[in-house]
């Protein structure tokens, strides 16, 4: 009887144990439930968010084409003076051989910015009577026969070449006002490491181009110096933040010029202005002198200050000049390329990123004439990739900018140096135009708290994922391997379109993530009448690969184009 007891007990707490079980499976199981059916309502609303972003974009583009712009917009005037049309490097061996002088090169492109500066608005601050004083040294000392021709070249490459760069590159007594209000008045103490070394190779700064607030936008403009237009159409932007300097070299205004990018900021602005624009691998040119500055090590990796110019011949010397010295050797820029034996691989899209416009179908048949250029008239080896990540490039950036030891926009911009804006007080005095930020400025200073909190799960998965695609790239490309990728999915968008096209800056934010080199090349114009193009990337301190790509490319389909006359 007492045995029959216990097998009772025995089985009764079977039963409960089973019973427990299934209670907790079904909880599991619900919950199970309703994650998945979280994770398929995002998609899902993401779908929906993409598709009437689209048609808002398309609304309002058919808005400013044919109601508020209408006709294609005035262009700058075209360029009538040869000297305008030579390479920074054959401007150099002239003025050292004495076929010209530098005086004469200097005077040829002052005229030219008072002629398109008007139209264009890329200049805001100039040394043109410093300049032309130094210019006068160079003709001096180069008929004294001090130095041959050959130490000349090997010693000063650009001896007497005038160069430009932004308003956040510190050049001395010239404005350094980042593009914010209250450094409106702020001048350079001194040089910047990069305006320095370029000083160190000859050349002589000339003048300032214009930016975005704080750098920090694809369309340049702020309440210091205005909005910059395209030198191929005045209606257009020319992206952010170097977007000045893109105009003043398409526009035939500077032989070459100096701009930094964090998220893309030399790469959309050539890409825009039909202009050569390289972001050098990370670490190899000095940023130091800029404002705004870099605060983390995330930040001062994805920081890149590189060349922007007409000429592809002129960016292997340029980027030979602004190296650090520790790197020169890493990038063995004077070696070799066959391009022919070069890897190449290429995406046509970001396989769908949110909120980030489709390719323009200019944009797509460029690349494709580029890797059939590859693939039929070279004979590379040429890969189609999807390289799933890419997607998700806008989110990980934005989680590699954060930081809690990091100023926020809003406390930069402030005039108060312990304090910061209030982006809604703001807001309400810009619709009355009372406002000394702009309105994407404002914009940012309100969203700017929605960020993923920086040591968050989330912001630690972003990272880790940001971590992946790097080796992913790594392994790809290898030592002998490049990757082309559209620079932007769009041509140059009409003023204030960005602000409905925000994340569209993910095309080039994303080898900002990789820390890679990459290079805009121009392809010409499009069935709009501006400019279009493609990036080329490559693997770190493999700079002479997207350099003899470009090389490459301006040979076969003509880079660069002198803006046509408008009708």
């Amino acid at each position: 009887m007492v045995n029959d007891n216990i097998n009772i007990k025995q089985k009764l707490k079977k039963i409960v144990a089973k019973q427990a079980n299934q209670f907790k499976y079904q909880r599991f199981d619900k919950k199970k439930n309703r994650d998945m059916a979280e994770i398929k309502r995002r998609p899902l609303f993401k779908t929906i968010l993409n598709i009437i972003h689209r048609f808002v974009v398309l609304f309002l583009r058919f808005i400013f084409k044919n109601v508020i712009y209408g006709e294609k917009g005035q262009s700058v005037p075209p360029i009538k003076n040869l000297l305008l049309l030579e390479p920074a490097s054959t401007l150099a061996m002239k003025i050292r051989t004495k076929k010209i002088t530098s005086v004469e090169v200097l005077q040829a492109f002052i005229e030219r910015i008072e002629e398109v500066n008007p139209i264009i608005n890329c200049v805001v601050d100039e040394r043109f009577a410093e300049a032309l004083k130094e210019a006068e040294e160079v003709d001096k000392f180069i008929a004294s026969g001090v130095m041959s021709e050959q130490e000349l070249l090997e010693k000063k490459p650009f001896l007497g070449v005038p160069i430009s760069t932004k308003d956040c590159i510190s050049v001395k007594d010239l404005l350094n006002t980042g593009g914010v209000y209250h450094r409106r008045n702020v001048r350079a103490e001194e040089d910047s490491t990069v305006i320095a070394r370029m000083r160190a190779a000859g050349a002589i700064p000339f003048c300032l181009t214009n930016i975005s607030e704080l750098c920090m936008w694809y369309e340049s403009n702020n309440t210091v110096h205005g909005r910059t237009n395209n030198p191929y159409d005045i209606y257009r932007i020319v992206g952010g933040s170097s977007g000045g300097e893109g105009a003043i070299q398409a526009a035939g205004a500077s032989p070459f010029g100096i701009g930094s990018d964090i998220g893309g900021s030399i790469r959309m602005p050539a890409f825009f202005n039909g202009v050569f624009g390289h972001k050098p691998s990370r670490e190899v040119v000095c940023n130091k002198r800029q404002f705004p500055a870099p605060f983390t090590d995330e930040q001062r990796n994805m920081l890149s200050t590189g060349p922007m110019c007409r000429f592809a011949c002129d960016l292997k010397p340029m980027l030979k000049a602004l190296a650090n010295e520790e790197h020169i050797k890493l990038l063995r820029l004077d070696e070799p390329v066959d391009v022919k034996k070069i890897k190449v691989f290429y995406q046509e899209n970001d396989l769908g990123g949110y909120l980030i416009s489709p390719v323009d179908k200019d944009i797509q048949d460029a690349l494709k004439k580029v890797v059939n250029y590859f693939k039929n008239s070279l004979k590379n080896e040429v890969n189609r990739v999807e390289i799933a990540r890419t997607k998700n490039t806008a989110a990980m950036w934005f989680a590699n900018m954060i930081s809690k030891d990091s100023p926020s926009f809003a406390e930069q911009v402030a005039p108060d140096p312990d304090g910061k804006i209030n982006g809604f007080v703001e807001l309400a005095k810009w619709m009355f135009g009372k406002s000394n930020h702009t309105f994407i400025g404002i914009m940012t200073s309100i969203t700017e708290s929605t960020s993923v909190e920086p040591g968050s799960v989330k912001h630690k998965y972003l990272l880790s994922e940001r971590d992946k695609i790097i080796e992913e790239f790594k392994e790809m490309l290898k030592d002998d391997g490049v990757f082309l990728y559209p620079t932007h999915p769009c041509v140059a968008p009409y003023h204030n379109e960005p602000v409905l096209r925000t994340l569209n800056f993910s095309y080039t934010a994303l080898i900002n993530l990789l820390g890679m080199p990459s290079c805009n090349i121009p392809l010409g114009l499009g069935s709009e009448g501006v400019p279009i193009g493609i990036q080329v990337v490559s693997n770190y301190n493999n700079d002479r690969l997207c350099l003899a790509v470009a090389c490459e490319l301006e040979k076969a389909f003509g880079g660069w184009v002198n803006p046509p006359e408008s009708k």
